[in-house]
Order: structure tokens, then sequence, then C-alpha cells
């Protein structure tokens, strides 16, 4: 038996090296299941499937524990437009692993959701989590960017430089943290501009986020509705740099101190990597 103690101490510091570089990454989703538009009316919304579920799977396989939580702790909602397999290279078999897997983890669940809620995840402590992500889909349009707990934690994780990535629509969820975030929502709303925010602390920032371009070209999505405002034009508004791709709905990640920003679906996938980097 002795001989094989050498053995056995290797494969026990192999697996104590493993665990050493896993991290805890939390997930934040909208509540929402809908946005509402100007005009009264709504659409029908939630988190894109490829925005949540590549990183997540990405994560996971990487032995990185997930929390996922929402402001209120209710279950999210998924898009059905993104249930589609042009959003994973057009393979079919990719688009049922990654619902798979969605499946598997509950999410979506009114009864079996692990989601948290963000005051839950507040008296958990934020030093228990070393990098969080939002993911896109129009939702994030609807409470992500006002919900004053998600600026309490993202204000946290700027202070401590730890890795904040975000896609698609999810960077609208940076606003959460300006100064005077309603005033500054209820003049966008209004006036399609508004005041920048010098002491906002994103300011300054090279940022992306799905481009006005691109939502003028996915607007039929909205079934004839209008978004209140794009938010391109919000956060450029509030002072970030906005950084756009050269193609429409080609991947872009913008990296800039502790933010990773993706502009669209396409950007999933890269913006993984770049996380996934920042926790090795």
């Amino acid at each position: 038996m002795k001989r094989f103690a050498p053995l056995a101490t290797a494969l026990l510091l192999a697996l104590g090296s493993t665990q050493a570089h896993a991290a805890h990454v939390l997930v934040v989703l909208s509540d929402a299941d809908h946005l509402d538009l100007r005009d009264g009316q709504v659409y029908p919304t939630g988190f894109y499937l490829n925005e949540l579920m590549q990183p997540v799977k990405a994560l996971r396989d990487a032995g990185h524990e997930i929390t996922f939580a929402t402001p209120l702790g209710r279950a999210p909602t998924a898009d059905r437009s993104s249930l589609d397999k042009a959003y994973f290279g057009n393979d079919a078999a990719a688009l049922k692993a990654h619902q798979d897997l969605l499946a598997q983890l509950k999410l979506t669940s009114s009864a079996q959701s692990p989601v948290l809620s963000l005051a839950r995840v507040e008296q958990i402590g934020y030093a228990a989590f070393d990098a969080v992500y939002v993911p896109g889909g129009h939702a994030p349009m609807q409470d992500l960017l006002a919900s004053p707990a998600l600026g309490r934690l993202l204000s946290d994780f700027h202070a401590h430089g730890k890795p904040t990535a975000l896609v698609c629509h999810g960077p609208i969820a940076l606003l959460s943290t300006l100064p005077d975030n309603p005033a500054f929502l209820r003049q966008m709303e209004r006036d399609h501009h508004a005041a920048p925010a010098p002491q906002w602390i994103y300011a300054g920032y090279r940022v992306t986020v799905i481009s006005n371009d691109e939502e003028e070209q996915a607007k039929g999505l909205l079934n004839g509705g209008t978004m209140k405002f794009y938010p391109q034009t919000a956060l450029q508004a509030a002072g970030v740099q906005y950084r756009s791709n050269t193609q429409p709905w080609q991947s872009n990640v913008v990296v800039d101190r502790e933010l990773i920003t993706g502009q669209n679906p396409a950007s999933a996938v890269d913006v993984a990597k770049v996380l996934l980097e920042r926790l090795d």
C-alpha cells in the first residue's frame, strides 16, 4: 500500500489545486417577463437563452460555482424568440444541450427555481462572490436599470475591482449605480437625452451594448411598438465612451478595468472567455 502513497498525495494535491482556482460567480437576471413600450404597448420578453446559458455552461465546465439572483428573487423568463438554433451557430444539438441544462437547473420553474433575491445576496455578503455576470434580452430594460439593490452590488464590485461582465441589453444595468437614477431615467424617457453624471462610477469607461443600429434592425420583434429609449443612447448620455463593432451582429467585446461588456448575442461566448481568463 505504501507504494501508492505518492500517487494518492499527487492526486490530492492536483484536486486541491483545481479547487483553489474555483470561483463563485453571481449571475443576475431580470424578474420581468415583459418590457413596457411607448404608448402603453407591452413586449413579452425575458433573458436570451444563449446569452445566459453559453457563459453559464462555460463557467460550470471550468469548475466554477454559480449562484443565480434577480432583484425580487422570482424565477426568470426566457424570451421565446431566443429559443432558436441561429443563436447557436445553427447547431440544433447545441440549442438542445443548452435548453437541457436550463431545464436541469430549474431556473425558470416558479416552484423550484434556485434564484435568490438581491436582498438575500446582500445578506450573504458581496465578499462571497468573485465576479458578476448579467445577460441580456430586453428584460433588463424593465427593471435592472432602476434596481437600487443592483446598484449597491455593482458599486461594491466596482470598489473592489471584481470582474463585472454584461452582454447585449445587460450593460443597461450599469445605470442602476447613477447618483440620481430615477431623475436620469425620467429625463431619458421624456427627452431621449439627459445630463451626464460626472460623479458616476463608470463615467469615462469604454463600454459596448447593443447598438442603436442593431436595435433599429431588430425593431420588428416589437410588433410595431417603440422602446422608450435605446441603451446605447442612455449609456452615452450617462457618460460612457461607447465602442461598437464594424459590422452589425458580429461579436464585439470591450474590456475596461473591471468591466467586460459584449455588444449582442454573438458576443456571449467571447465575454465568457474573457471572464474565465480573469478568474484563472
